[in-house]
């Protein structure tokens, strides 16, 4: 089953046109409310004592809220930073015994996060959640996992007999983005790459570069007015082919918008 079908049999819509559950998909969910959970408080006010800026509060929420939408599959978080979104996350999906309507925790979670200190704070938190069985903190930089992961992907298809195990579980049905600005463009096209057919991708959009960043030279490593006006162009090129050839969504909260990236069959 699809997603686009879950969400129908959801609501008892037998069919539902793509734009009607993009809408659906991006929506506030009013039963999960706004209320931040208590383990999440306390490590966003732990990443206050180390000058973290967590992401706007309004962003992690409707993070959520699309999650909870999202059927069971193989689930990635890159940039797990300390934890405080994954917190969000488990808060989610280790509820679902008691909450009906939650029926989606996914078989697999990844929490990519190079920072090898801060892998050990993540990974006391699957613990603190009881999630060992299902979750998992990798800490390695993305494109070492993304090259392996495709790598794994090419050997699959060319020597099925070769036992290999891939680096993230596959297929991908659920990949969130939690980085940098100027990192984001990068990675989302990378990651796109890995989705299964109605994977998709959660990123929040970067913002749109301002004022006159001067001209590149040959040879010159870019100044970060220049990066970040990299970024966004790679952006807007990969905008445009999802829009093209899959299925994209945009929604605005207070703190930024949040862009989901779907990938057709």
């Amino acid at each position: 089953m699809t997603f686009v079908d879950d969400l129908s049999n959801r609501q008892d819509l037998p069919m539902m046109t793509e734009k009607d559950m993009l809408s659906l998909l991006l929506s506030t969910n009013t039963e999960l409310g706004e209320s931040e959970p208590e383990i999440a408080a306390s490590i966003g006010e732990q990443m206050l004592h180390m000058n973290l800026s967590p992401l706007p509060k309004s962003i992690r929420v409707r993070i959520r809220d699309i999650c909870s939408r999202v059927p069971p599959g193989n689930a990635t978080l890159i940039g797990g930073g300390i934890g405080h979104l994954s917190a969000w996350l488990f808060d989610l999906w280790g509820t679902t015994s008691k909450d009906e309507f939650i029926t989606n925790r996914p078989h697999t979670f990844r929490i990519i996060e190079p920072g090898s200190r801060f892998g050990v704070i993540i990974d006391r938190l699957i613990r603190r959640y009881d999630a060992t069985a299902w979750a998992q903190v990798i800490s390695r930089p993305w494109s070492e996992i993304f090259a392996e992961t495709t790598s794994w992907n090419a050997s699959s298809v060319t020597a099925p007999q070769i036992s290999m195990e891939s680096t993230i579980p596959l297929p991908s049905n659920l990949i969130i983005i939690d980085l940098p600005e100027e990192e984001r463009s990068e990675v989302a096209n990378s990651a796109f790459e890995l989705l299964a057919p109605n994977g998709i991708i959660i990123v929040q959009e970067p913002e749109v570069p301002t004022g006159d960043v001067g001209v590149s030279e040959d040879g010159q490593e870019l100044t970060p007015a220049q990066k970040k006006v990299d970024s966004f162009n790679k952006w807007i090129k990969l905008v445009k082919y999802v829009h093209d050839y899959h299925s994209i969504g945009f929604t605005e909260v207070s703190g930024g918008t949040l862009a989901v990236l779907i990938k057709k069959e």
